[in-house]
């Protein structure tokens, strides 16, 4: 492809099971170091890449000899969200115990020096940007501006390819000469890609270093595909649950949920719903969606963190946990990927990945034309620094 930057190499901390591979590789990007705690991720990392072994750290991220990580263009960090997200326990990037994992990436990249990547992709969920009245964010911006790095920000959610509500953030820090720094055309943006608490965000850092680029219209959202993505099985299938368990979690919907399946119900064709359970004043409820979507996808860790599936049609009503392969492709992720894991393992690597299309999307529009429009003028800047060797056909 004329122009395209041909060492597009990555290193992805926080890899987990491997979708921000999956995403970029589709482009042309190439992970040759990946890193990550949890062994169970490993797992199912390596059977999606054979070639894991060769570039894959298992370990703490504040343990990484920043010496041994080799020099790339990219660095993706999707540092751990439990301590933004709604869903988890909002102690912040500071005091959180999981995402202040962030600041093993930063020191990393200062180690770095010079041989730091010229581009950084960073996502996490919205409560990043208003978690500690909104320093979280603030933080972390400031952050990667001390190294160098001017910043993108813009959220994208996963329903724009798949039938999953998911809304992330995702920051692009660039040490490339860029020309646009006013956050004014950054607050431009359409709704899709700006809503108003990143505006707000935006508006409250001004101060910052930002850089603005231009990114086109996102596909639109979708309104349907649920059912597209159900794996058939039969009603004999083990994985259905009893009648008891089935009329138990109807019991557990108040009125306006339970209508909801009742008139699915009532159709001469089958029709699929999603449920989570939550507690909601003192007891625990099963809140189903009204619509053929599926809800934001969780790790399989806690009550509430499972997603449910209703089938109900022709007179009767079943339900039965998601299965791997159904998360597996609200997350984008082909069928030719194999999953041998055990399925809570597989569903809670799954819920903490990010879509898979959403990467190949903002790797496309985002990060290879940067990579490309910034290549030249880094190398003679930072001739000591990455070298880009550029296509001249």
């Amino acid at each position: 492809m004329e122009g395209l930057v041909h060492s597009l190499t990555v290193a992805e901390y926080f890899a987990g099971i491997g979708l921000v591979r999956m995403g970029l590789q589709s482009q042309g990007w190439q992970v040759i170091f990946a890193n990550d705690i949890s062994e169970k991720k490993y797992e199912m990392y390596r059977v999606f890449f054979p070639d894991a072994e060769s570039h894959y750290v298992i370990g703490d991220i504040f343990e990484i000899d920043p010496a041994s990580v080799p020099s790339t263009t990219l660095a993706t960090c999707s540092f751990p969200c439990i301590d933004l997200s709604l869903a988890g326990n909002m102690n912040g990037m500071i005091d959180g115990g999981h995402s202040s994992a962030f600041w093993g990436f930063i020191e990393i990249l200062k180690a770095q020096r010079d041989s730091a990547p010229p581009l950084v992709l960073v996502e996490n969920v919205p409560g990043w940007l208003y978690s500690n009245k909104g320093n979280d964010f603030r933080v972390t911006v400031e952050a990667l501006n001390k190294l160098g790095y001017a910043c993108d920000v813009f959220v994208f959610d996963a329903l724009r390819f798949t039938p999953q509500s998911r809304l992330r953030v995702f920051l692009v820090g660039t040490k490339f000469p860029v020309s646009h720094t006013t956050t004014e055309l950054i607050l431009t943006r359409p709704k899709s890609l700006l809503p108003d608490q990143l505006k707000r965000s935006i508006i409250a850092n001004k101060d910052l270093r930002w850089f603005y680029n231009e990114i086109p219209e996102p596909p639109p959202l979708k309104s349907r595909g649920l059912s597209e993505i159900v794996e058939p099985m039969s009603d004999l299938d083990g994985r259905w649950w009893a009648d008891v368990e089935v009329k138990r979690h109807l019991a557990m919907m108040n009125e306006v949920h339970r209508q909801r399946v009742e008139q699915l119900v009532e159709s001469d064709q089958f029709s699929y719903r999603t449920f989570f359970r939550r507690r909601r004043a003192e007891q625990q409820r099963a809140e189903v969606r009204d619509d053929d979507l599926s809800g934001c996808l969780r790790t399989a860790i806690g009550g509430s963190g499972k997603q449910f599936l209703i089938r109900a049609g022709n007179g009767s009503v079943k339900m039965r946990a998601m299965t791997p392969r159904e998360y597996a492709r609200l997350q984008g992720v082909p069928d030719q990927y194999q999953m041998t894991v055990n399925g809570v393992q597989a569903l809670t690597g799954l819920g903490d990945a990010v879509c898979v299309p959403v990467i190949s999307w903002i790797a496309k529009h985002i990060l290879n034309p940067v990579a490309e429009n910034g290549a030249p003028q880094y190398r003679s800047q930072l001739p000591n620094a990455q070298l880009f060797l550029l296509d001249k056909k």
